[in-house]
């Protein structure tokens, strides 16, 4: 077995890491078409059907059926279109108020810059999660109301992010330029700043992405997130946990689920971010 794992040459060892870096995009493009797949489910996902309870086997459905019989392999896809469209739905929203707060607030910079900065750090030191378990518990269940309460938890990362790097490039000499030729303020923060700062949001945003379909879990398993008859990955985890003994499978579909997308999310941000580290790849040549 020893002598399997050596390998021939740099480069079936070059091969090898390239294969393994492949497989979080594939765990992302699986949940992509298992989301896309969910608006296709039809009313057998929310039927209830007694006959069926907490069957499981080669005949039945693929990951057998829930406590009132409704296959779980098409919640199991409704929870994806569920988890993509939320985890969506944050990240643009909080990317672009974020960046555009930070940006405008690192450029103007003077007392609306220290307003600003003030602001940042009162939702810093609350918990995000906490935060956004009591703002869904004010506004009640629904899929529009977890997004808003991640919304106004996450806008926070992006624009601290973004106000640290319009910082550092501000006092560029092709922005000092557009200032000298009276370039309007909007065109250059649209035109010279925002384009050199979109890497380093873009992979905070994966980062995001992840944290965002956790959370949705966590307030669904907590009841305040998607009701039923909608399916969440977090609510059929809680369901499936007075089933565990019996039927494991209601609880380990979605929990594995769950875990390799979200572990799939964080390592493509990981390689996205050893990529544009400059530094780190000099070092490895």
């Amino acid at each position: 077995m020893m002598k399997s794992m050596q390998f021939q040459s740099i480069r079936d060892l070059r091969n090898y890491l390239v294969s393994f870096k492949v497989l979080p995009l594939l765990v992302v493009l699986i949940w992509l078409m298992m989301a896309v797949s969910g608006a296709f489910v039809g009313d057998e996902a929310t039927q209830i059907d007694l006959k069926k309870l907490l069957a499981f086997g080669v005949d039945q459905s693929w990951l057998g059926y829930d406590e009132l019989g409704r296959p779980v392999w098409d919640r199991l896809l409704m929870g994806a279109q569920t988890s993509f469209l939320v985890a969506l739905g944050v990240v643009v929203f909080s990317s672009i108020i974020g960046t555009t707060i930070g940006v405008y607030s690192a450029y103007v910079g003077g007392w609306t810059d220290k307003v600003i900065l003030k602001i940042i750090d009162v939702f810093l030191a609350f918990p995000g999660l906490l935060l956004a378990i009591a703002l869904a518990a004010i506004l009640g269940p629904g899929i529009e109301n977890v997004v808003f309460a991640l919304v106004t938890v996450g806008w926070v990362s992006y624009a601290r992010l973004a106000r640290a790097q319009t910082l550092s490039l501000r006092n560029r000499e092709h922005i000092q330029a557009a200032k000298a030729f009276g370039v309007p303020t909007y065109l250059i923060l649209w035109r010279h700043l925002l384009p050199l700062i979109l890497a380093p949001l873009g992979v905070e945003a994966t980062f995001g992405i992840a944290g965002a379909v956790i959370s949705e879990a966590g307030l669904s398993f907590l009841g305040l997130g998607v009701q039923a008859p909608d399916a969440s990955w977090g609510s059929m985890i809680r369901e499936g946990t007075r089933y565990l003994l019996v039927a494991p499978h209601l609880v380990l579909a979605p929990g594995l689920a769950l875990m390799m997308v979200v572990l799939a999310v964080n390592l493509l941000g990981d390689q996205w971010r050893d990529h544009l580290d400059v530094k780190a790849k000099s070092r490895r040549e």
